[in-house]
């Protein structure tokens, strides 16, 4: 069944690899213009000295809430033998496509839904002088976090956590920390209104009036995100729920 999670709460869950832990989630990668997660970034414990790994949303076969696990369809091996990342740097594209080409997967960016075909990328062969960034719309839920929101009235408040749908693994809702504004109250504003991020000067910038936010329902994280709140959401913000 289809979930709404914030990221803060998983990253209290364990990766299962088919054979034995892997770590838990520190972070995810996801595309600025559809919002797409595209990387998770999982901190190992002991097992590989705490070097950080990247795991596909589709090697992901389900998530026990009891247990507080994410299973994942790959053993320790093949992830331990992937190519190395720094998730203190950008994610590059060369990089990307070693990550593909090891694992044998076709790259997410290929563009023709028809095609089979997967580019054979040779394996840490070095690019020429990269250009840096190379992924100007690849960023880290990290960096967004703390960013504040621009409203077409002013600023107010910041990204507290973001919303994630455990099915598509697509970001679905901004949680957005009113307190400069209103002490403790927090409230929820889809992607799908923001014009830009401006990664400059560290705003989320969004097509509604400040008023309209400080109004919106209030977001209780301790709930679940039923349908009823969503639609009463959209509603206020004079938007159509998407079925």
């Amino acid at each position: 069944m289809r979930e709404l999670r914030k990221l803060g709460d998983l990253t209290a869950y364990s990766f299962q690899a088919r054979d034995d832990e892997l770590g838990r989630l520190k972070q995810v990668y996801f595309d600025d213009q559809d919002w797409q997660v595209r990387y998770l970034v999982v901190q190992t414990g002991r097992w590989l000295l705490g070097k950080e790994v990247l795991l596909v949303p589709g090697v992901i076969t389900g998530i026990d809430d009891v247990s507080k696990t994410i299973q994942v369809d790959l053993t320790r091996k093949q992830i331990e033998n992937a190519p190395p990342v720094d998730s203190e740097q950008p994610v590059s594209e060369h990089y990307q496509k070693q990550y593909y080409s090891y694992y044998e997967w076709e790259p997410y960016w290929t563009t023709d839904p028809l095609s089979q075909a997967t580019p054979v990328i040779p394996l840490f062969i070095e690019p020429e002088a990269p250009t840096e960034p190379e992924n100007p719309h690849l960023r880290s839920s990290d960096e967004v976090s703390d960013y504040h929101l621009d409203t077409a009235s002013g600023s107010i408040g910041h990204v507290a956590d973001i919303i994630l749908d455990d099915q598509e693994w697509k970001v679905r809702y901004l949680e957005i920390d009113t307190r400069n504004w209103l002490p403790g109250r927090h409230v929820l504003v889809s992607p799908a209104w923001v014009q830009r991020i401006d990664w400059v000067d560290q705003q989320v910038q969004v097509e509604l009036s400040r008023e309209l936010v400080l109004s919106a329902p209030e977001y209780d994280s301790s709930k679940h995100i039923s349908r009823e709140y969503q639609l009463a959401l959209f509603k206020h913000y004079g938007k159509a729920l998407e079925e």
